[in-house]
C-alpha cells in the first residue's frame, strides 16, 4: 500500500480514527498483512471480497475456498477464518452471565452471532431454568447445506440431562432465508407435543438466517 498516502493507509487510519472508520476491504487487508508480488494487501482484499460475494460470503467461507484466491494462500486463509471465529466468540456470552431470554428477539440476538450465517445446517437447543435463564446451549445435529436430522427424543434427552425447565429450539438456514419449511413446521408441532408429555416447556423454535430470524412464537404458530 505504498502508493497510498500515509493518512489513507488502513493501519494509520485505524490508529487515528478507530476500527469503525475502516471499510470491510481495509479490515480484511489488515488481517492479510501484505499482498503478493503484483498487488498490495488492499487490492487482494478487494478481489477476495468480490470473489466471495462480500462480507457475508466471506463469513461463510472455509480455508480451502479462501486459499484458492490469488494472493491469499493457506496461511492467510487460516488467519481470516481465525479472525472471523474470534469475532463470533466475542459476541457470545459465557454461561456465568446467566442471560435471561424473555422474548423471541432476545433469544435471536443471543443465538445469531454464533449460529447465524453458517455454511451447513445445525440444530440445537438453549436449555433454560424456570426463570428462563440460560443454563447452556447444545448443538444436537450438524447436517448438510439444507438439512440437519433431529428427533424429539434427542432434544428431550438433552434437556432432561441438563435439568432444564424449558427450552428454545433453534436451527439455521444456510441459504440465509429463515422462512420455515413444511418439515420445520412439523418438527415444531412434534416438539411442542413432546414437551407437554415431558413437562418441559418449548418456549420457541427460532430459525436463523444471515441477519434475519423466524420465531414460531412471534408469528403466533406456537
Amino acid at each position: 500500500m505504498k502508493e497510498l498516502s500515509p493518512n489513507d493507509r488502513p493501519r494509520e487510519k485505524l490508529a487515528r480514527n478507530g476500527p469503525d472508520a475502516l471499510g470491510d476491504n481495509e479490515l480484511v487487508a489488515l488481517i492479510l498483512g501484505v499482498g503478493d508480488r503484483r498487488r498490495d494487501a488492499l487490492a487482494v482484499a478487494n478481489d477476495l471480497l468480490a470473489a466471495r460475494g462480500g462480507l457475508y460470503g466471506l463469513v461463510q467461507s472455509g480455508c480451502d475456498e479462501l486459499a484458492q484466491i490469488e494472493g491469499v494462500g493457506q496461511a492467510r486463509a487460516a488467519q481470516l477464518v481465525a479472525a472471523i471465529e474470534l469475532g463470533r466468540r466475542t459476541l457470545t456470552r459465557g454461561p456465568r452471565a446467566r442471560v435471561q431470554l424473555r422474548t423471541p428477539s432476545q433469544a435471536a440476538a443471543f443465538l445469531m452471532p454464533t449460529f447465524g450465517a453458517r455454511r451447513v445446517e445445525q440444530f440445537g437447543i438453549v436449555l433454560l431454568d424456570s426463570k428462563h435463564r440460560v443454563i447452556r446451549t447444545s448443538v444436537l445435529s450438524i447436517g448438510s447445506l439444507n438439512s440437519a436430522a433431529i428427533e424429539p427424543r434427542d432434544v428431550f434427552r438433552e434437556a432432561a440431562i441438563g435439568a432444564a425447565a424449558a427450552i428454545v429450539a433453534f436451527h439455521n438456514h444456510p441459504s440465509g432465508d429463515p422462512l420455515p419449511s413444511p418439515d420445520d413446521v412439523e418438527l415444531t408441532r412434534r416438539l411442542v407435543a413432546g414437551g407437554v408429555l415431558m413437562g418441559i416447556d418449548v418456549v420457541d423454535h427460532i430459525i436463523l438466517g444471515d441477519v434475519r430470524y423466524w420465531s414460531f412464537k412471534e408469528t403466533g404458530q406456537l
